[in-house]
């Protein structure tokens, strides 16, 4: 099977294997109140400014507010292209260092669960949207409904958001539970966030890691940490990103750190799925 992203082995036809021409990277947590969209708009916006062109699917579609946070304000939704009265192209908005938004609805419950021809919709055309990007950003919702679940084992990357808090680790432990014996997965990244420092940061991990590691048997790897920095709620209430409204901040710092990395992670030779995959996922698995 072929697609303009490549075949399921990564190859183009009658090519040696070439590397994606999108990274899919699903943004999850297992409870709300991490500071998970925070951390998706703040790396979107880290990761333009080191040069790659990033697309960002606020995949909350119930309850978006990546928009919100950036300030931005959207004419149309996801909730539009889904009625038939849009395309995505038409609600796509712009935002720090050019990267692109595709805003969910707010408050719109039956959004929370699409519909398989909604699915087959959006699929068609993100694919040509995304054709020219380097990284997808999906921030999914919290917790572990089927949404959440489907986007974070259709990404290349499932990225987990963890607090110091003990229901943060628990729901998290959860939302891993689900994603290895549901759906087979057996790869994550923990970021920590709002973390004092670093030694707090990697007793966080060392937690969840030594529960995932003694009940489930997966791998989970560390993606280092966000600190606890007061510039962070002031960026928020301002609507901007912390790394574009102050860039020599704690946070920003480290943002950019992890923005590197994500541009260092070793390309899979056996492409996950592409974006065009993503979707098929979504359809099949209801």
């Amino acid at each position: 099977m072929q697609s303009r992203f490549g075949t399921l082995d990564g190859t183009e036809a009658g090519c040696e294997p070439v590397e994606p021409r999108i990274r899919v990277i699903a943004v999850s947590s297992g409870k709300g109140g991490v500071g998970k969209s925070n951390v998706v708009a703040n790396l979107a916006v880290a990761l333009a400014q080191a040069n790659k062109r990033v697309l960002v699917l606020d995949a909350d579609l119930g309850l978006g507010n990546l928009d919100v946070l950036l300030g931005i304000v959207p004419q149309y939704t996801i909730e539009d292209v889904l009625s038939g009265a849009r395309h995505l192209e038409d609600i796509c908005l712009v935002g720090p260092a050019g990267i692109t938004v595709l805003p969910a609805s707010s408050g719109v419950p039956h959004l929370t669960t699409l519909t398989e021809s909604q699915q087959i919709v959006i699929q068609e055309q993100l694919e040509h949207l995304a054709a020219d990007k380097d990284v997808l950003l999906i921030d999914t919702g919290a917790g572990i409904s089927p949404n959440v679940t489907f986007f974070a084992s259709s990404a290349h990357e499932t990225v987990i958001v963890v607090t110091p808090e003990p229901t943060s680790l628990t729901d998290a432990y959860a939302l891993i539970k689900v994603l290895t014996r549901r759906y087979r997965e057996h790869r994550f990244k923990v970021l920590v966030n709002l973390a004092k420092g670093p030694r707090e940061a990697a007793e966080v991990y060392r937690k969840l890691d030594r529960a995932v590691d003694r009940f489930l048997q997966v791998a989970i790897e560390s993606i280092g940490y966000i600190p606890q920095d007061d510039y962070v709620p002031f960026a928020v209430m301002r609507q901007k990103a912390v790394v574009d409204l102050f860039p020599d901040a704690p946070a920003s710092q480290a943002f950019g750190r992890l923005a590197k990395q994500v541009t260092q992670w070793p390309v899979p030779v056996l492409p996950k799925s592409s974006v065009q995959l993503l979707w098929r996922r979504l359809v099949h698995a209801g």
